[in-house]
């Protein structure tokens, strides 16, 4: 059982460092394509997030703890919930820039859906996802070696999801990333039945002005698993813009503390 934070770092070059934040119930290893895409320009670090009834579970007290174990860092790649987590960073001066991969930063902007996200985490207890939930998120067949990089598939993971599924709406939303200096780039599958398309207006919407936001086709609620190639297409002109202060990374003054009662 994890009881912290677990980092695998897989680039040790001038690029910006970028953490891979998954979801409610994924695996950051599922992040592993999109990194090995990037690792040219950038320095990928997968996440993997605590474990069981005992660990952080909004979204505030785990930017807290992604924090710790992370330090700063240049930028954030986030799937689904942990857009949550990537925003509560963001808007604490950890990270420079964001990107949301069938992401959200608040559960209202995912419509009617945002409404019953706790009831992702009875669904992952009772309902027991595998390969045919799997292939619903991804849009098309899952391997059954890769079924547990896209939901969660032992008793631990789905005990996990749970507890932090329920404790989302015990937080105040993350703070507004409107009106703060922050490079944002948001990527959206049009076959995502767990964020729906339409979540990407009101997404970028909410993100400061001049956010891009990208939807690709026949990519599910998973793009980062699925098209890992095209997801970096998207991300390098974007990571590769965040190049110019990487070089005075040893005298970034350390981010604020996270603040999590002080959403706007």
């Amino acid at each position: 059982m994890r009881r912290e934070v677990q980092l695998t770092e897989l680039g040790r070059g001038r690029g910006p460092r970028v953490l891979l934040l998954p979801g409610l119930g994924a695996r950051g290893s599922g992040f592993r394509a999109l990194a090995e895409q990037l690792a040219p320009v950038a320095r990928p670090v997968l996440v993997e997030y605590p474990e069981g009834a005992h660990a952080a579970c909004g979204a505030g007290a785990l930017a807290r703890q992604v924090l710790i174990a992370a330090g700063r860092m240049d930028a954030v790649v986030a799937s689904s919930f942990g857009g949550m987590v990537a925003t509560h960073l963001a808007a604490a001066g950890a990270a420079r820039g964001v990107a949301f991969l069938g992401a959200f930063t608040r559960p209202s902007q995912l419509g009617l859906r945002g409404r019953a996200i706790a009831m992702m985490g009875p669904i992952a207890v009772l309902g027991r996802p595998g390969v045919v939930a799997a292939g619903l998120a991804a849009w098309k067949p899952v391997p059954f070696g890769q079924v547990s990089e896209v939901v969660p598939t032992t008793k631990l993971e789905r005990s996990t999801t749970w507890h932090r599924a329920l404790a989302i709406g015990d937080e105040p939303p993350p703070p507004s990333l409107r009106r703060l200096p922050v490079s944002c780039v948001c990527i959206q599958g049009d076959r995502d039945v767990l964020v729906p398309p339409s979540t990407l207006e009101r997404l970028c919407a909410s993100l400061p002005e001049g956010t891009p936001g990208h939807l690709l086709r026949g990519a599910g609620h998973v793009p980062y698993f699925t098209h890992p190639e095209e997801c970096a297409r998207l991300l390098r002109p974007w990571l590769e813009a965040l190049l110019p202060s990487t070089a005075a990374e040893p005298t970034v003054q350390p981010a604020r503390p996270l603040a999590v009662g002080s959403a706007a």
